[in-house]
């Protein structure tokens, strides 16, 4: 597995862990940011993710990028 700042632009990802303390967890998950679901990287720009989560478009910092485990 590597974190999700790993990912290209362009390219749809499968979560496969999300770590961090409970209250980071469930606020991914309120997001949309669910163990085997799909993302798509719509932009990076200096680590810091635009991601297509569902029919939702979320900016992520890279440290919470860093959370998110696909592979």
């Amino acid at each position: 597995m590597m974190p999700l700042t790993m990912a290209k632009a362009g390219e749809t990802v499968t979560i496969g862990k999300i770590t961090g303390k409970d209250e980071i967890r469930q606020h991914l998950a309120e997001l949309g940011f669910v163990v085997g679901s799909e993302v798509t990287v719509v932009n990076e720009i200096a680590g810091n993710l635009i991601l297509q989560v569902k029919e939702s478009r979320i900016a992520l910092d890279k440290t919470m990028a860093n959370r998110i485990m696909i592979g």
